[in-house]
């Protein structure tokens, strides 16, 4: 073993993920490489050409890399805990009225259990992976902030890891840019890797259809929530829908017109009903988290705090109050679109001081 340590680096075959493990073996490492199979495309039921992280493409670059870069690489089967955790959520939440984040469900519940469990299997310290954030430590615990590459940074998908998985955890990118990491694959000499495009979609929904997704998921699901209303602020019945599971806060396109600009301002999946309302409806003062993680203190502060909605939002001072287990935020300005499902994350200056799953708008 290596006087660095041996550290476990989860390959998806992108450029972020294999600079990763080249970086950490040019420093030095024992790195073993693992890519995660977290789901079967034929599955999906889509027609789209098999991509991202868990194609075989993917799969087969992770492998070269490593066998290039002359270290192990290993592949794992996660379906069916994958399935069993990520799927079933996302369809649940659809079904409860509100917008799930898989991705950040997966990373922290599913990928960093598998890759620890894993670690220890295989007698590694450390595991790593291509994120773009910073884990610092005060006062005896672990914390994320945000990377350098603002445009970049994914503190906000990290805000579930605990205290255990952070302790273990690597992020060489959290210090640099895109621009440079791409720069790094050209150096290693990986000219077309440097030039691979981003994987954005859902890995199970690879033609962002979501909706086409949960009607083949759900036996008799077009069937059940057929024929429902919208309606305004005042309880009115403007028009009928296709069902509640198919709309998300704020959108717009509703097949149909309304005369002005109209928004899903609130989903009652127990009515089968949409509310719609003009721009300024979609505003609120406040929201209620759970499902909370606490990362840079023992327990979240009833302070003065930046909350984020949403990956890539500039987020919105707030104070926060504990309520039980649970969170209240109340924004000093209102914000726009507040999501039930989606995660709300809580920032002191750059760092990550926890965050949670928004159940309401208030």
């Amino acid at each position: 073993m290596s006087k660095k340590g041996r550290v476990l680096v989860a390959m998806s075959g992108g450029i972020d993920s294999t600079v990763t493990a080249m970086m950490l073996h040019e420093e030095g490492y024992e790195v073993i490489g693992i890519t995660m199979k977290t789901w079967d495309y034929a599955s999906s039921g889509s027609s789209k050409k098999e991509t991202g992280c868990c194609s075989l493409d993917s799969i087969n670059d992770a492998r070269q890399v490593a066998v290039e870069m002359g270290f192990h690489h290993f592949i794992i089967d996660i379906r069916e805990d994958f399935g069993d955790y990520v799927i079933d959520n996302f369809v649940d939440e659809y079904m409860a009225g509100r917008t799930p984040n898989p991705c950040i469900l997966c990373n922290t519940h599913i990928k960093w259990n598998s890759l620890l469990k894993r670690a220890d299997a295989m007698d590694c310290e450390y595991i790593a992976t291509g994120h773009y954030g910073i884990i610092n430590e005060s006062g005896g615990r672990k914390y994320v902030s945000k990377a350098v590459d603002a445009k970049k940074d994914q503190s906000y998908v990290l805000w579930g890891l605990s205290q255990e998985c952070l302790d273990r955890s690597r992020f060489p990118l959290g210090p640099y840019t895109k621009t440079e990491v791409r720069q790094m694959a050209k150096d290693f000499g990986y000219l077309d890797l440097s030039k691979k495009g981003e994987s954005y979609e859902i890995c199970f929904v690879p033609d962002n259809d979501y909706r086409g997704f949960l009607k083949r998921r759900v036996d008799g699901l077009e069937e059940k929530v057929a024929g429902g209303n919208f309606i305004d602020k005042t309880g009115a019945i403007i028009g009928t829908h296709d069902g509640y599971p198919f709309y998300t806060i704020g959108q717009r396109k509703l097949g149909k017109g309304f005369g002005k600009p109209m928004y899903v301002t609130e989903i009652i999946a127990e009515s089968n009903t949409v509310v719609l309302g003009e721009v300024a409806e979609l505003m609120r003062n406040g929201l209620e988290v759970y499902k909370v993680n606490s990362m840079k203190y023992d327990q979240i502060p009833e302070s003065e705090l930046v909350t984020q909605i949403r990956y890539n939002s500039q987020g919105s001072l707030s104070t926060l109050k504990r309520k039980d287990e649970n969170i209240q935020v109340e924004f000093l300005s209102n914000v726009r679109g507040i999501a039930p499902g989606q995660s709300a994350v809580f920032y002191e200056g750059d760092d990550v001081v926890g965050g949670g799953i928004i159940y309401k708008s208030l």
